[in-house]
């Protein structure tokens, strides 16, 4: 009799702590699975948000006094509702020009942080945005984990060398706001941008519209882009996007029907 009560206390120690082990899991899962943005588990060197109340900022992996230490940001004022509108620019899909059409219409000013290709394939709409006013940020030349650089010169290379081709496009100096590929950093990452006079901004809202062959419905954008919006939201959104070109007009109209208005990296950043 012993012996079996002995088994049944270690059957049922074995099953509590294979329990415990899947909440944490699925918690890790539920933290990172629905922003859009990073689909792995949250770790100091992949961007990860936590959306714990609806209409409020979430929780990132990493603190804004964290962040903040280092210029960088991933949310703004949480009392005041404005919105950080800014698109990933991995290459040219042909959407851009609704994109900008639509911010012009509702005189949004954006940031677009743009790699080497597209500098390379379409210097004509990096110029429009300029001439429309928008910011034109480091999204790095090669767009590659920039978490897995350690070499500051290397690292370095990255950014000045898009730096230079913006300015061979347009004859301006870039503006200093860095969006590390994939969301992947490290603190030495944060740290060797902010000594090359850049700011680094995450982001506190985002969906998965990236898959070119896989665009989310409008109704599937809607879901996750108004129930989620919160005061000093920094919004990502691709611009690869079939779906985002298709809504944005109406989005804008959404939000701005919600009393929010529309701010700049500047004001946040500065």
């Amino acid at each position: 009799m012993y012996v079996v009560i002995k088994g049944k206390k270690l059957i049922g120690a074995a099953l509590c702590l294979i329990i415990v082990a899947a909440a944490v899991i699925s918690w890790i899962g539920f933290s990172n699975r629905d922003d859009g943005a990073v689909e792995a588990a949250a770790s100091n060197d992949n961007w990860g948000l936590s959306f714990q109340e609806e209409g409020k900022t979430p929780v990132g992996n990493a603190t804004p006094e964290f962040l903040k230490q280092y210029n960088a940001y991933f949310c703004g004022n949480s009392e005041d509702k404005k919105i950080y509108l800014t698109f990933d620019c991995g290459y040219e899909n042909g959407y851009t020009p609704a994109i900008l059409d639509a911010l012009e219409k509702h005189n949004v000013k954006a940031a677009f942080f743009v790699v080497g290709n597209y500098l390379e394939t379409s210097p004509d709409l990096v110029k429009r945005m300029v001439e429309e006013g928008h910011i034109v940020g480091n999204h790095t030349y090669h767009h590659p984990d920039m978490s897995q650089i350690s070499d500051p010169a290397s690292f370095q290379e990255e950014i000045t060398s898009l730096e230079k081709k913006y300015q061979e496009i347009t004859g301006l100096e870039m503006q200093k706001f860095y969006r590390p590929p994939q969301g992947k950093y490290s603190e030495s990452n944060l740290k060797m941008a902010q000594e090359l006079g850049y700011q680094t901004v995450f982001w506190s809202l985002a969906y998965v519209d990236w898959y070119v062959d896989q665009q989310p419905t409008q109704e599937e954008a809607y879901a996750k882009l108004l129930p989620r919006i919160h005061p000093g939201a920094v919004v990502l959104l691709h611009s690869t996007s079939k779906t985002n070109a298709e809504i944005l007009d109406d989005l804008l109209t959404k939000w701005e029907q919600e009393g929010y208005t529309f701010g700049t990296l500047n004001e946040l950043c500065g």
